[in-house]
This record gives structure tokens, sequence and C-alpha cells, in this order.
């Protein structure tokens, strides 16, 4: 399955465990994740300005995501898709990764609950997916 995991998802396995940890671990070990450069570098900002975590350690988990993932350039997406315009590159990572599904914990995009055929899913939700 092709997965696309929103920054909010990358930042609680990271920095936090829980539900987010497993959704994380299952993918590397079962699926394909698919991100891009906009939910990296996003990852990127919040895990130094929120979480203060040290630059040797951000770079390490970028790595660490870098090698266990693909990269795909986010399609456009029509601005009325969603209220939040910073969510739009994350619609267009999943529309341009054709991918099963978008785990997400962000409320908005929840509410959406499917884009354009594509289902979005709390992490629970993924994890409760029968395999």
């Amino acid at each position: 399955m092709k997965v696309v995991l929103d920054t909010n998802v990358l930042l609680a396995a990271f920095a936090c465990g829980g539900v987010c940890r497993d959704v994380l671990k299952t993918c590397i070990l079962v699926h394909h994740i698919l991100l891009s450069e906009f939910i990296l570098e996003e990852f990127r900002r919040k895990l130094q300005a929120k979480f203060h975590m040290p630059d040797a350690d951000v770079e390490a988990n970028l790595s660490l995501l870098r090698s266990r993932c693909l990269i795909v350039a986010p399609a456009a997406v029509d601005a009325a898709a969603c209220p939040d315009p910073d969510d739009l590159p994350v619609l267009g990572t999943l529309l341009a990764a054709e991918a099963n599904c978008l785990v997400t914990g962000d409320k908005a995009l929840l509410h959406i609950k499917n884009f354009k055929g594509f289902p979005i899913l709390s992490p629970r939700e993924f994890l409760d997916i029968p395999s």
C-alpha cells in the first residue's frame, strides 16, 4: 500500500511515540511511504521550533525518512479544497503520489474524509485496517 504521512503524524512518531510511532513502524515494514519536500521541510521546522530538537537529531531523522520513502512533487490543488492553505501541498502530495490513503491528525483534513477518491484517515483508523 502507498501511504502519505502528514507532518503531524511524523512529528508525533519521532517526538512522542504512541499510535503515530506504530503507524510509522508499520509503514516502514509493510507499506511504501510517500512524502514531499513540503512535508519534510515542515517536519524540520517544527522539530526545531516546537520540540527544540538539536540540529544533528533533526538531520538524522530527516535522513532516516529520506532513506525509507519516496519523494513526490505535490500536484496543484484548488484553494477551495480545504480551509487551511497550508494543507493544500499535503493534499497535492496525496494526488501526486496516487497513494492509497493520507494518514493525518489534522482535524480539517480528517473532516474532508476523502479527497478525489483518496481516503483521509486518522492514525487509529489506519492501524485498524485489516492487513
